[in-house]
């Protein structure tokens, strides 16, 4: 593996770091359908995807070992679907096409596990991001509610409290 490669392979996330009750959660703030039913097995396959796309890099394949790779990505994009949204599902029949031969090239292969792993690495910022904007409007909420409730107080205790000005 060259230096850019390892570069690249350390400069990306893993998909570990969005923790499966992080995904719940923002699944259970969204909207009344749920985005990822079992976040944990969302998870596993990630990580065994960039594993798998990690072997390939580094090793050449003979071609019973294409046609096991090719057997696995395919069973992986069907985990998926069992696990997403219905909008999700639609964008995965939309992106990822099946592998045509039965035994296609270590190339072919480097470029469909790339973008399943691309796609995954993707919908784990889109959850975090989800996540952070929560967080934001939560925060602004509360702090809103303090404001108010600051008000309300000054209020009760009428209009005694000295001005700013003199």
């Amino acid at each position: 593996m060259s230096t850019d490669e390892q570069k690249t392979a350390e400069d990306q996330p893993e998909p570990e770091a969005v923790a499966a009750d992080a995904i719940e959660a923002a699944a259970e703030e969204g909207d009344d359908q749920t985005l990822i039913s079992e976040p944990s097995k969302l998870i596993r396959i990630a990580s065994m995807t960039r594993a798998m796309l990690d072997e390939v890099r580094e090793a050449n394949l003979d071609e019973p070992g294409r046609r096991r790779l090719v057997a696995i990505h395919q069973k992986s994009i069907g985990e998926l679907r069992d696990v997403v949204s219905d909008d999700l599902k639609d964008e995965l029949d939309a992106i990822f096409h099946p592998l045509s031969a039965e035994a296609p090239s270590d190339s072919e292969l480097r470029v469909a596990q790339a973008q399943l792993v691309g796609w995954l690495e993707g919908l784990f910022h889109g959850i975090q991001a989800s996540l952070f904007s929560q967080q934001l409007t939560a925060q602004a909420q509360l702090e809103e509610m303090r404001r108010r409730r600051a008000l309300e107080a000054n209020q009760e205790q009428g209009d005694n409290t000295p001005g700013l000005y003199l």
